[in-house]
């Protein structure tokens, strides 16, 4: 292994820890807090064990980070270059289908969140439903980006499409109560591997292709792939039979750390094995990247491995059980506090998320700097905060998650029309990328234990599933607000400016004669 190989390898390591614990400490903190409180009842073992999560899941996000850099988005982005300039369009449609398929069963909050709906919805079928519904986006954002398509007429029509289909659902007052569900499965299908994966091949596909706006042209293939996966839900859903009998996963069950450990390798190797014979299959027939470009991938892979292994440890050892915990104690004890709460804890819990700094690291280098990590980071957290809170909101008044979904997403459709595109393409992006493991980890156990003290176990399929897609839905406000903000602030300097050349020119010349 040559030095330069090696610095690559270990150098940037030490970066990516600080910066993993800059983003898990705040959530650390807000649980200690609340576990000094009268409020909440958290034991000292618990404490320890949470103590133990936080660290795993510190080492997890850096690893995982560093790997993504080294793999996941080479990996993507050279099966976009070289399909695309092989000039072979049937063989880069099937190749997305069949990534968009593999890569989602590879994504870790899907199977979080099929696990705890397995008595609703039998996990594999939900997930490899899920997978479908991504492959085919995926493949219609391969054809959108050859062609130049709008991404905003694409969305409109599939958003209204959406709506058609849930209110079918909705028609059916027992079938209705999976509405929620169904939405949650888009928002957690774009995770921490689906994420660095699609952006990159959308960002390879559109360079190659060229053409006026490419950097823009390569954004919204995870706007895409969060919605083909409700529609597949939503259809599965009003074909099934039977009425939907959901039971409360047992979060106070402290299974032994190496049961917990063994079983997320066995899902993360399962997960990533596919993926990687599919890319040899591919170097091999069409890419023949060089040895040292191998290597790298190479060890990201295995950073990406490890790095998911700790990063699921640590959210089923320790985090799923105290968000539920906490929930459950503070709504008892102080009803008035969950809602800030939840907006406190959203603000914070998305800087965890390891598909948020992918997403912000990507922005700013295609925007050349136009939209800062920093900005977009101030955008995803604020609106993260507002639909957890607007989601205990619901828990606590108990009314259909239509109510914010239908105005939320015509919204930010509208507001489509009055910011550029490229605004408009990352808000899109950016919602899907926000609810990741942590989301349905976390923040999904929090607003059940919330649900089961105030509404009962039986409106938990209800009111409390629909978080996931609140998440998913409120960054497409905050980020295309920060778009629109930009276009008025633009205009301003404009009209300042022409008001200064008028003024110029009303003003008598003064002449000096010598």
């Amino acid at each position: 292994m040559n030095r330069e190989l090696r610095n690559e390898l270990w150098g940037p390591l030490r970066e990516k820890f600080v910066e993993s614990l800059r983003s898990v400490l705040p959530v650390s903190l807000i649980v200690l807090g609340l576990s000094l409180t009268p409020w909440v009842d958290i034991s000292a073992r618990e404490m320890v064990r949470f103590s133990e999560a936080t660290l795993l899941l510190v080492l997890g996000i850096g690893l995982f980070n560093q790997g993504a850099d080294m793999a996941m988005t080479p990996m993507g982005q050279y099966v976009g270059e070289g399909l695309t300039s092989a000039k072979k369009m049937g063989l880069l449609l099937t190749v997305a289908f069949v990534m968009g398929l593999l890569i989602t069963v590879a994504e870790p909050d899907l199977s979080v969140l099929a696990s705890q709906v397995s008595a609703v919805m039998q996990g594999g079928l939900l997930i490899g439903t899920v997978g479908v519904g991504v492959g085919l986006m995926l493949l219609l954002g391969v054809i959108k980006i050859f062609f130049h398509h709008d991404l905003t007429s694409i969305l409109m029509f599939l958003y209204m499409v959406l709506f058609c289909l849930a209110a079918l659902l909705l028609s059916d007052p027992v079938k209705g109560q999976m509405l929620s569900m169904c939405f949650d499965a888009g928002g957690v299908t774009t995770g921490p591997i689906t994420v660095p994966f699609i952006m990159a091949l959308g960002v390879g596909i559109a360079l190659t292709v060229g053409g006026r706006n490419a950097s823009e042209n390569s954004f919204g293939l995870i706007a895409l792939c969060s919605v083909g996966p409700i529609a597949a839900v939503l259809l599965l859903s009003l074909l099934s039979s039977g009425a939907p009998s959901f039971q409360l996963p047992d979060y106070g069950a402290a299974e032994p750390v190496p049961h917990i450990l063994a079983g997320a390798m066995a899902d993360v190797a399962k997960s990533l094995v596919s993926i990687v014979l599919f890319f040899a299959v591919l170097q091999i027939s069409v890419l023949h990247l060089p040895r040292t470009r191998l290597y790298q991938i190479g060890f990201g892979i295995l950073y990406t491995f490890i790095g998911l292994v700790l990063f699921l440890t640590a959210v089923e050892m320790a985090f799923m059980p105290i968000g539920f915990k906490i929930g459950a104690q503070l709504s008892a004890q102080q009803p008035s506090l969950i809602v800030g709460l939840g907006f406190l804890i959203g603000m914070v819990v998305v800087l965890a998320e390891p598909a948020v700094h992918v997403l912000n690291t990507q922005v700013q280098e295609i925007t050349g700097g136009e939209v800062s990590k920093r900005q977009m980071m101030t955008a995803l957290s604020i609106g993260v905060g507002v639909s957890i809170g607007l989601s205990v909101v619901r828990v606590i008044f108990g009314f259909s998650l239509l109510y914010y979904i239908i105005p939320g997403y015509l919204l930010s459709l509208g507001l489509s029309f009055f910011v550029p595109r490229l605004y408009t393409a990352i808000a899109f992006d950016s919602g899907g990328v926000a609810s990741g493991p942590l989301t349905s980890s976390f923040i999904l156990p929090m607003v059940m234990g919330v649900c089961v003290t105030l509404q009962g176990e039986s409106s938990v399929l209800d009111l409390a599933f629909g978080v996931v897609a609140m998440v998913a839905m409120t960054p497409l406000i905050t980020i295309q607000s920060l778009g629109f903000k930009s276009v008025m602030a633009t205009r301003h300097r404009q009209r300042t400016a022409m008001r200064h050349i008028l003024a110029s020119e009303d003003e008598d010349p003064i002449i000096y004669f010598e």
